[in-house]
């Protein structure tokens, strides 16, 4: 975490511009948003222009600051290149949370615990978790299929320590997966569909029971201070356009087909998977996010124990 900190403010220097955190100013005319390419809704705000049009009518402006993953856009919070962020996985939030990060929970999406699986070949004999032992299971680390695992391996009784963890980018997870260097391959959507429709995978097991798979959307604490009437409209914005997505799913795939790079077909599949149902975060539904804590901190993976319920959580109208 020290490394990547560093490595993304020097970064951040360079592809943003230094800019001083939002609470260096009384009320800022600017929300700088961090996004992914597969941020569904933020994604549907930005190319539709709903979200600017919306901000510009209370004299905000939007800066848009594309990331490859979750974790260095949680850095890039932290030390003020940006003020929001889309969606992300909900492990996220609680490495964040471990390393001191200035963040607050504004945003949840409700559960979508079959949006990620643990897949196997289409000829592979495998017929439970529990037959996973000794296998080489491909996985990104610290991510929501990380903990997936973990959850479905201890329903099974099994450990960690009685697979072969093979850790890889989701992109070289794929590949290993279709070369047959590995038995499974650990994926959340759209990865998941993909890999089911185009490479003939079939899911072992997902995370119904065993994961919620609940994705956030966080903000800095000083623009959350300095600006809750944004927030405000942020948050409209992304509850409508869950609703949007989930009535108009082919007009959707449609408009995110040419950014994600992907068949219709996958994009209607792995959306239908998500709830996109945006709601306010409270301290009863992050009762998830303490097991994964707990979980990551048993294994290993988190450098201290946290206690989720010390996180600040945006209240609509403070």
């Amino acid at each position: 975490m020290h490394f990547l900190r560093s490595l993304l403010l020097a970064a951040s220097c360079v592809v943003f511009g230094w800019q001083a955190p939002a609470a260096a100013e009384d009320k800022p005319d600017t929300v700088r948003i961090g996004f992914q390419k597969s941020s569904t809704l933020i994604t549907v705000l930005k190319t539709q222009g709903k979200l600017d049009a919306a901000l510009q009518k209370i004299g905000v402006s939007v800066k848009w600051n594309e990331f490859t993953s979750g974790p260095p856009m949680l850095e890039a919070l932290n030390i003020g290149a940006i003020d929001f962020t889309a969606d992300v996985a909900d492990t996220v939030p609680i490495f964040a949370q471990a390393a001191g990060a200035n963040m607050i929970y504004v945003a949840q999406e409700a559960p979508s615990p079959t949006a990620q699986a643990i897949l196997i070949p289409a000829a592979s004999e495998l017929k439970s978790p529990a037959e996973l032992k000794g296998k080489r299971v491909a996985l990104t680390k610290g991510t929501g299929g990380h903990y997936l695992l973990l959850a479905t391996l201890a329903k099974a009784g099994l450990t960690f320590k009685d697979i072969q963890p093979v850790y890889l980018g989701q992109a070289d997870c794929r590949a290993a997966f279709e070369r047959g260097s590995v038995d499974a391959w650990v994926t959340w959507d759209p990865y998941l569909s993909a890999g089911e429709i185009q490479a003939g995978a079939r899911v072992l097991a997902d995370g119904k029971d065993v994961a919620l798979y609940q994705r956030y959307y966080l903000a800095s604490t000083a623009f959350a201070t300095a600006r809750p009437d944004v927030l405000a409209v942020i948050f409209d914005e992304l509850h409508a356009a869950g609703k949007w997505v989930k009535e108009n799913p082919q007009a959707a795939a449609e408009l995110l087909k040419p950014i994600w790079g992907l068949d219709t077909k996958i994009i209607e599949q792995a959306n239908g998977r998500r709830s996109y149902d945006v709601r306010l975060p409270t301290t009863n539904n992050l009762v998830d996010q303490q097991i994964i804590a707990d979980t990551f901190f048993k294994e290993q993976l988190l450098p201290k124990a946290v206690d989720v319920k010390s996180a600040k959580i945006w209240h609509r109208g403070s």
